[in-house]
C-alpha cells in the first residue's frame, strides 16, 4: 500500500479548511430528509382521545370493551437531529414575510447594542440555525470609516468576529498601510451568520439580512463606507455592475438621514487568490486615505 506523504496530507487538510469543511461525517449514512419527514408527521398527528368511563347495565362503571382492548399508541424516540430538523421547519417564514419582519425589527433598533440584541433573537434567516454564533461587528463604532464584507467564514464563525482569518489578517495590513487599525475603523458583513461550507449566500438570505446591515450603517454613521467585494457593493449600492467596474470610484450611499461617500474595492479573499489585484486595491486604499483626510 502506498502511503500519502505527510506534506501532501497537510496540503489536503489546508484545502479542506479553506473550503469551509469543518465537520467529519460518520461511516454509516443518515437520511436527514426521512428524519425531518417523520418529525413533521408526528407534529401533525392528533393527540390520543381519552375515552370516558360509561356505566354498565349492572351499575358497574367501566370502559367499553373495544376501547379497553385498543393499545395506546406510543411515539418512537426522537433523535436530536430529527428534533432540530422539525424545529427548523416550524420556524421557517415565507420569504416575503421574513423580509418584512427584518425591516420592522431593524427599524426598532435605537442603538447598535439594541440592533445586536434584535439580531440575536431574529429567526427569519435560516443561516442562523447552521451557524455557531452571530458575527455582528468589530472595531470602533465611532470610527470615520466602515468596512463591510459579504459573510463570515469558518474562523469568524468560531470567534464571533468579522475578518479574523487569513482574509482578516490581509485586511489588517491593508488598513495599516493607510494608518488605520481596528481601533480606528468599524468592520461588519452584509450577512451576520456563516453560510454552511462558506457557500455563496442566496438572494433570499441577502434580502432578509439587508435591512439589518443598512440600519447598522445608519447607526454607526461613518464618513466613508468601504464595500469589500462585489456582493457587498451590489447589495448596499443597489447595482448589478461587477467589482472590476465598481471599484475605485466614490458613490453616494443614502442612509435616510444623510449621504455617505462609498467606495468599493476587492475583497481580501480575492486578493489572496489573485495577488495581481493588490496593485488596484492599493490605489483604492489611497483614495480612502485621501477622503478621510479631507473629511
Amino acid at each position: 500500500m502506498t502511503l500519502t506523504p505527510r506534506d501532501d496530507l497537510a496540503d489536503i487538510l489546508a484545502f479542506y479548511q479553506e473550503a469551509g469543511v469543518d465537520v467529519a461525517v460518520g461511516e454509516a449514512p443518515v437520511n436527514r430528509f426521512a428524519e425531518s419527514a417523520a418529525e413533521q408527521t408526528r407534529a401533525r398527528r392528533p393527540p390520543a382521545v381519552q375515552v370516558p368511563d360509561t356505566p354498565s347495565p349492572h351499575g358497574i362503571v367501566g370502559r367499553p370493551q373495544a376501547a379497553a382492548a385498543r393499545p395506546t399508541p406510543t411515539a418512537p424516540p426522537r433523535s436530536n437531529a430529527a428534533s432540530a430538523s422539525g424545529a427548523s421547519a416550524l420556524v421557517t417564514q415565507p420569504p416575503d414575510e421574513a423580509v418584512m419582519s427584518a425591516r420592522e425589527a431593524a427599524r426598532n433598533a435605537e442603538s447598535l447594542d439594541a440592533l445586536r440584541a434584535i439580531l440575536d433573537g431574529f429567526d427569519g434567516c435560516a443561516l442562523k440555525r447552521t451557524a455557531s454564533r452571530l458575527v455582528f461587528a468589530d472595531g470602533n463604532p465611532q470610527a470615520k470609516v466602515m468596512f463591510v464584507g459579504e459573510a463570515p467564514g469558518r474562523d469568524e464563525d468560531q470567534q464571533g468576529l468579522p475578518f479574523v482569518g487569513r482574509s482578516g489578517r490581509l485586511l489588517d495590513l491593508m488598513m495599516a498601510a493607510i494608518g488605520l487599525d481596528r481601533t480606528s475603523a468599524y468592520i461588519a458583513n452584509v450577512i451576520p451568520w456563516r453560510p454552511p461550507g462558506n457557500r455563496t449566500p442566496t438572494p433570499q438570505e441577502t434580502a432578509v439580512c439587508l435591512p439589518f446591515i443598512k440600519r447598522q450603517i445608519e447607526l454607526a454613521d461613518p464618513d466613508i463606507l468601504v464595500c469589500l467585494g462585489g456582493p457587498s457593493a451590489q447589495a448596499l449600492l443597489a447595482t448589478t455592475e461587477g467589482i472590476t467596474k465598481l471599484r475605485g470610484r466614490f458613490m453616494d450611499y443614502e442612509t435616510g438621514t444623510r449621504t455617505i461617500r462609498a467606495i468599493a474595492t476587492f475583497h481580501p479573499a480575492y486578493l489572496l487568490r489573485t495577488p495581481l489585484g493588490k496593485r488596484l486595491a492599493w490605489r483604492d486604499m489611497l483614495a480612502v486615505e485621501a477622503a478621510l483626510k479631507g473629511a
